[in-house]
């Protein structure tokens, strides 16, 4: 196996210095920018495997690098931030982010965080159902990876359709948010629970889906979430 390529994305030269040397030491191969701009021209020159990514950037701050990098690229990642606010969190996974991690933050911790990144599947490799799924005007193709609501396609992250595909293929099914992070993010994933509920939040956005009164998510409480009317 090629040794996986980590691009460290933040202002501070000591902190990029120090997560640098605990990179290498890991066996990664380790490649840096100081801003916005020149991360999105290192992730294109390089293709990393996993951007840890600052929040607080100048000239682009984390979230805008965050959004353009999904527009290219594939890799895992893993966002910085200084402050502990929920806003904070829930803004970076809403942009694409896998994980994040709050500083100050122990150096061993973000490599095991990454090397749990690397260990986890594509979420386009989830297993998914081979037949078209259709519930009232929402139609998932499982082939072509799209999903259309009364005719009109949508824009779903790959995690946000793995979540959409994997309940509406057991309607009525409730799913804890331990089994859906098993089955989408992997069995390797420690991260905070909390990226579930971000991302339903999301999905729920773009199928137009009111938490009060829903049509496709439905929130059980204490337990998790299930696709369908209850059966």
């Amino acid at each position: 196996m090629s040794t996986p390529t980590i691009l460290i994305v933040d202002d501070e030269a000591r902190l990029r210095e120090l997560v640098r040397r605990y990179l290498e030491q890991a066996g990664f191969r380790v490649v840096q920018a100081a801003d916005g701009v020149t991360a999105l021209e290192q992730a294109r020159a390089w293709t990393p495997d996993v951007v840890i990514l600052d929040i607080m950037l100048p000239v682009l701050d984390g979230l805008a690098v965050c959004r353009r990098l999904r527009t290219f690229s594939d890799a895992y990642i893993l966002m910085l931030t200084a402050r502990a606010e929920e806003s904070d969190r829930v803004t970076g996974l809403e942009t694409g982010a896998d994980d994040y991690l709050t500083k100050p933050f122990a150096p061993r911790e973000l490599v095991a965080r990454v090397r749990a990144l690397l260990r986890r599947p594509r979420h386009t490799e989830v297993s998914m159902p081979s037949s078209l799924i259709h519930y009232g005007g929402l139609v998932i193709d499982p082939v072509a990876h799209t999903v259309a609501l009364d005719g009109q396609l949508l824009t779903l992250t790959p995690i946000e359709y793995a979540l959409l595909s994997v309940m509406a293929a057991a309607p009525g099914r409730v799913f804890s948010r331990t089994q859906l992070l098993d089955r989408i993010w992997g069995h390797d994933y420690f991260g905070d629970e909390h990226v579930v509920e971000v991302h339903i939040t999301n999905l729920r956005k773009k199928l137009g889906d009111n938490p009060n009164r829903p049509q496709y998510i439905f929130t059980v409480r204490g337990i998790g979430y299930r696709f369908g009317e209850r059966r």
